[in-house]
């Protein structure tokens, strides 16, 4: 399978959050032109101002997909641009909160790894500026999806997105984010040795959780 980039965004100006602990955010990102860097740290030009959860190796870069946006975009009754969910990486044609995780893309002559879901905040609530933002997203669950960077290089927009290999285990970023299969996410935590901390955190707390339900 083989998609396109249809925007690489980075932060265009910090915006008051409303949050005591991390008063700004740079969740308005937008898109540049021409090829742009990126390394482990992420796509050169953009920043995170709360760093207790966004950023770092394993939320290096954040990909929205464009049917996903284009989903929110006919319920809002708006246009949502590429960079509107905070995203660094508008991607079509591949899945990005369906991506299993694992999955390596190749991208220009970048290649990254999936790592796990975004986990909406009132930060993300206050930017959209929509009645019950948080839980509406978290309903859908059109959460796209971290990567980290596995090989540093350059990208533009109109690059192809390759798929290079997927995990057979199967779970996706949904299937995290949700966390209603006790089954599937076993098997991540069996089949996946490598995960995020903040992932395999969110899975035991799930299993956890789940195993309560019936005991």
């Amino acid at each position: 399978m083989t998609g396109r980039l249809e925007a690489v965004c980075v932060v265009f100006a910090d915006r008051d959050a409303p949050s005591r602990r991390a008063p700004r955010t740079a969740i308005d990102k937008r898109p540049l032109n021409g090829p742009v860097r990126v390394d482990t740290a992420g796509v050169t030009g953009d920043h995170v101002c709360d760093t207790q959860f966004h950023g770092g190796r394993d939320k290096a870069v954040y990909a929205y997909s464009q049917e996903e946006s284009d989903r929110w975009a006919d319920e809002l009754g708006r246009v949502l641009p590429a960079g509107w969910f905070g995203e660094n990486l508008r991607v079509s044609g591949v899945p990005a909160t369906d991506a299993v995780i694992g999955t390596r893309w190749r991208i220009g002559t970048v290649e990254l790894e999936v790592t796990g879901p975004r986990v909406p905040c009132g930060t993300f609530a206050h930017w959209a500026g929509e009645p019950r933002w948080v839980k509406r997203f978290t309903e859908r669950a059109d959460v796209g999806a971290y990567l980290r960077v596995l090989t540093p290089g350059h990208l533009r927009a109109g690059d192809a997105v390759e798929i290079v290999s997927a995990p057979t285990h199967g779970v996706t970023v949904r299937d995290v984010f949700v966390g209603d299969d006790s089954t599937r996410l076993a098997a991540l935590l069996a089949a996946q040795t490598d995960l995020a901390d903040t992932v395999e955190a969110r899975v035991r707390k799930s299993l956890h959780q789940l195993e309560a339900q019936v005991s």
